[in-house]
Formats: C-alpha cells, sequence, structure tokens
C-alpha cells in the first residue's frame, strides 16, 4: 500500500509492480494530480561526472561531489546518523546508476547543464563547484511521465489500483507477538466526494464513507508541509533564519499539508529535523495563478543588483543564485521580508528563467524549433515577457526616477532614496571600465562565463546596468517562497521508518519529501538543487525494492467497511 500519489510514491508503486507485487495507491486529490508537485518542476537533476558535464568541459567526480554536499550539508546532530548515510548512497547513486536508470525508462536531458546554489564564499562553504544542474528535456511532467505509464500499465494488467480520493487519517498498529514491536498493518480514514478540479487546484474536503484497508506493507510517501504555513511557523529556525515573515508565497499546491507526519508519529514514527526547511528568496507573485497565493520562482543568472527593502545593495556573497539560506537570513536581518533585483533588459532577456514546466512550455512540450529560437531571440522569453506586462512585482521604467516611485508604489516597508540606490549602481558601473574588477559579484559574472554552458545561454555579457544601450530598467519585488521540507521521518537505507526505540517500525516504510528526501534529512542544512525530484527517485526505487524483496506473495486486502463502500 502506498500512500501518496506523487513521483516517490509513483517510483515504489513501479518497482512493486516489476516484482509483481499487488498495489493500491490512496491518495486524498483525484486522478488529475498524479505525480503531485514533481509535474510543476522544471525536471532538473543533479548527477556527477555525466557525459553532458564533460561535453561541455566540466570536470567533476564523486570526491568532487562529496566534499560539497558535506560542506553544504554540515551535518552536526547525533540524529544525522541515517541523513549521512542516505547521502552517501545518493551520491553515489547520482554518479552512478541514476542517469542509465532513467534512461532506460526513456528520459533524455537538455545538452546544456545548469549551475545552481553556486555558493561563492569558498571552497569549504556551501554550494556547487562546477555545474550538475541537469534540465530534463520534457521539464516535471516528462519525469513523472516515465513512472506514471509503467504503473499505468500494471494497472491495466491488474496488478496496481488506485484510491483516489483516499485520504489516510491513521496507520494501523497492531501487537506482533510478544517481544516483538507493534507492526503498522493498514490504514484508516474516510473517503471523499469526487472532485473534478484540474490539476493543483484546491479541491472539496467534504466526507462521503469510511475505508480501513490492510496490506504487508505501507509506505507513506504524503510529501512535505509547503502550504502550511502553520505547520512551517512551528518549525521555522528562527535563531538560524530569522524571523518567519510576514508574507510569504506558496510554492506548492495546496494539498501539500504535511498531514501524514503526525499521523506516523502517532504510530511511534521518528520525526527529526523538522526546523530544516528549504524557501527561496526569489519569488514572485503569479499573475495568472493555479492555487491560492501561488508563487513563482525566478532562477536568476548572476548579474542582477540585489537590494534590501530599504534599497541598500546585499554584501557579498548575496548575489542571485548563490546561497539561498544565507541570503534568506540577510533579507530576514533586516526587519523586512521582501527584497529587490535591479536589472535592465539585456539581462532579462537572457538571464531569467522561471522555474515550474508551466513556465518553460518550449521545453515541456519538448519543441527543439521554440526552444532554439528561444535561445538565439533578443526578446526575453514569453512567459518572462507576460510577468513583465502583468506581474504585480514588476517595474519598468526608462529613468531612474520612474523606476524608484515605481519601486515605492509596491512597496510593503520603507521608501527607497533614490539618490541612494542609483549612487550603488552608479559605483558597481564604473567596475565596468576594463576586464577587471574588485567588485566580486562582477568577478563571479566573468568567472561564470569562462564555463561555456552559461556563456552560450545563461549569462549575459559584463555590461553598465545604467547604459541607456541595454534599457530599460527594471526592478522585481521579491518575496519568500516555500518549497521543500528537509527533514521528516528517520529512516534506515531500506526506507523503514524507525520508531520513537530506534528500531524499524515492522510493516511501515517512507519515502521523499515526507522523509526529508532521505532518512529524515539527506540534504542537512542546505540543498545543492536538482536533488529533490532525485531524491525522490531514489527513496521511491529503495523503498519499492525492499518491500518487494521483504513481503510475501499477495497484497493489500479491504475490509468489509471498504468493501461496503464500493
Amino acid at each position: 500500500m502506498v500512500v501518496g500519489a506523487g513521483l516517490a510514491g509513483l517510483v515504489a508503486a513501479h518497482e512493486l509492480s516489476l516484482a509483481g507485487k499487488r498495489v493500491l495507491i490512496l491518495d486524498q486529490e483525484n486522478r488529475a494530480n498524479l505525480g503531485g508537485q514533481a509535474f510543476w518542476s522544471l525536471g532538473g537533476l543533479f548527477l556527477v561526472d555525466s557525459p553532458e558535464q564533460r561535453r561541455l568541459g566540466v570536470r567533476d567526480s564523486l570526491e568532487l561531489a562529496r566534499q560539497d554536499w558535506a560542506t553544504s550539508a554540515r551535518f552536526d546532530r547525533d540524529e544525522d546518523r541515517w541523513p549521512r548515510q542516505w547521502a552517501e548512497a545518493y551520491l553515489q547513486f547520482a554518479a552512478g546508476e541514476k542517469r542509465r536508470y532513467l534512461h532506460d525508462l526513456g528520459l533524455r536531458l537538455t545538452p546544456v547543464v545548469g549551475w545552481a546554489e553556486r555558493g561563492g564564499s569558498g571552497a569549504s562553504e556551501h554550494g556547487n563547484s562546477v555545474p550538475r544542474f541537469h534540465l530534463t528535456w520534457g521539464t516535471g511532467p516528462e519525469v513523472v511521465r516515465i513512472f506514471r505509464e509503467p504503473v499505468e500499465r500494471a494497472e491495466s494488467a491488474g496488478l496496481v489500483t488506485m484510491g483516489f480520493r483516499h485520504r489516510v487519517d491513521e496507520l494501523l498498529v497492531e501487537d506482533s507477538g510478544i517481544g516483538a514491536s507493534p507492526s503498522v498493518v493498514g490504514v484508516r480514514g474516510r473517503t471523499l466526494a469526487p472532485s473534478h478540479t484540474g490539476r493543483g487546484l484546491a479541491s472539496n474536503r467534504d466526507e462521503v464513507g469510511d475505508f480501513e484497508l490492510r496490506a504487508p506493507a505501507v509506505i507513506v510517501t504524503s510529501g512535505g508541509i509547503g502550504h502550511n504555513f502553520e505547520l512551517m511557523r512551528q518549525y521555522w529556525p528562527v535563531e538560524r533564519l530569522g524571523e518567519f515573515p510576514q508574507t510569504m508565497l506558496a510554492g506548492v499546491p495546496a494539498h501539500v499539508d504535511g498531514r501524514m507526519l503526525s499521523i506516523a508519529e502517532d504510530a511511534g514514527a521518528s520525526l527529526i529535523n523538522r526546523d530544516r526547511i528549504w524557501a527561496y528568496t526569489e519569488g514572485i507573485e503569479n499573475w495568472n495563478p493555479v492555487w491560492p497565493n501561488h508563487g513563482i520562482r525566478i532562477i536568476p543568472g548572476p548579474s542582477s543588483l540585489w537590494f534590501d527593502a530599504e534599497g541598500n545593495r546585499f554584501p557579498a556573497p548575496n548575489y542571485p543564485g548563490f546561497d539561498t539560506n544565507r541570503t534568506m537570513k540577510t533579507i530576514l536581518s533586516t526587519g523586512h521580508d521582501y527584497s529587490w533585483f535591479v536589472l535592465n533588459e539585456s539581462i532579462i532577456r537572457k538571464e531569467f528563467a522561471l522555474s515550474g514546466s508551466e513556465q518553460n512550455p518550449d521545453i515541456t512540450k519538448k519543441d527543439w524549433r521554440v526552444t532554439l529560437d528561444r535561445a538565439r531571440s533578443s526578446d526575453a522569453p514569453g512567459p518572462v515577457e507576460a510577468f513583465k506586462r502583468f506581474g504585480p512585482d514588476f517595474v519598468v521604467a526608462d529613468t531612474t526616477e520612474e523606476l524608484v516611485v515605481g519601486m515605492n508604489e509596491r512597496a510593503r516597508g520603507p521608501v527607497i532614496d533614490h539618490d541612494h540606490l542609483v549612487h550603488q549602481i552608479v559605483e558597481r558601473d564604473r567596475q565596468m571600465d576594463h576586464k577587471f574588477s574588485k567588485d566580486a559579484q562582477v568577478q563571479a559574472i566573468h568567472n561564470a562565463r569562462n564555463y561555456l554552458g552559461d556563456k552560450i545561454v545563461r549569462v549575459q555579457k559584463p555590461h553598465k546596468i545604467l547604459d541607456p544601450g541595454h534599457g530599460p530598467l527594471i526592478a522585481v519585488r521579491l518575496s519568500l517562497l516555500s518549497r521543500k521540507t528537509l527533514g521528516g521521518l528517520e529512516t534506515n537505507l531500506d526506507a523503514q521508518v524507525i520508531g520513537g526505540n530506534g528500531t524499524p517500525i515492522p510493516g511501515l516504510y517512507a519515502a521523499g519529501e515526507v522523509t526529508g528526501f532521505g532518512g529524515g534529512g539527506m540534504h542537512g542544512y542546505n540543498a545543492l538543487e536538482g536533488t529533490f525530484l532525485g531524491g525522490c527517485i531514489f527513496s521511491g526505487m529503495r523503498a519499492g525494492r525492499a518491500v518487494a524483496g521483504r513481503s510475501e506473495a499477495g497484497g493489500y486486502e479491504a475490509t468489509d467497511v471498504e468493501r461496503t463502500e464500493r
């Protein structure tokens, strides 16, 4: 039995069906949401020493990736025992089986590898030393498809049953015998009224019946807490990042509520690292929202100037795309929960990408012609142009006076002083009169363009922000954006959920974001990006294979309550 029809659940069900097991997948949403949050993703995958990297002249290795992961994760707790082991296992997967496993299922990658979370503060600090963000040809929907289709074929063959609109409220626990730990033997919950809403839209919670189901194993793959701001506030690491923001956008649909975490805890599961939350600093309000409070993340190149709410330029290394948590702390330390990018038309054309499958229709639809046209175009991508026109966070102006007036109209806090802001831009622009610079951000731009992938498609040639030939000027108000949960159910390397006594709970497994993507937090405090989808795939694969190897022939069993309902 798999609780949650997201990516990790599909991967686990795929592995179980390959082994000939009968599987029931339960989810509180309808079939339109199959694949969960992964469908909305950009489809980035963390790979180590891949053919794509080597073709671009990138020298990567497991040893370098291990160093980057360790300096980013900063494991420092007793409860990091299993997360450390999951991190090492995942790194070996990313440097070994991962690409072949996905390729055999039909997944293909774009040729340019992205350089996410660059760090910028030293070899022994957080960040990717080299580009590792491999973009799926087809984005998130393609990552979902390669697992959805075999699971649907198994459904047609009678091995998989889909139980949509089934909300699990309790894990059934029974004594296993004298001296043995209690076992999880099934689930109990409520069926919800049919919903015909589209993917991502909030659905009703009208209860229409009860169910109770039993199975040799229950795998929890229910996702994180990204749309449950009450839970996020409860566990937000104030001492590490600052006060929880008054305004935060939701980067995930409303059904990402974290309910199964407390339900599993009630059954005896160990929850660890709940304060490790991964939110983004570059959120913009979606002018055409799908779910409530819908935010989109800008995935920026390194050239935009970044200012706080008062108009002060952030110090190094708080540059776009470098160090998410460090910049988060810097923003919140100002006493405000938003910040500003200041850039121009030339920069936005080349350096602004929007996270999400729906914001990248050319790659999502796998249209090479449109993708190449977009890369060669002198205009910003269509979705970016739409945000410039309709997005409430964007200011486009021909003069600095008009720009600052627009920024102050959109401010949620202090008034920005025009002369102070412009003085800082001019100081930076003077560094562009020669090929070298003492400005660390300008140095970082030159460094980025030494990488062929960035030079071709990602990083604009250095120039003065205020040069009229690169105008108009643009400012973007950035809010904080919820996204991923880096802690959760503690699991061993067989994806068995660990109980409060430190031993596995018989019959209970977990995978995906509900486990912090493995072990209860394999990322530690920071993510190197491209590791979330990969974490769902890896942990779902291990859970499915572990259950297939342990369970007897058979599958789930409906009780009289369920049979009556059906």
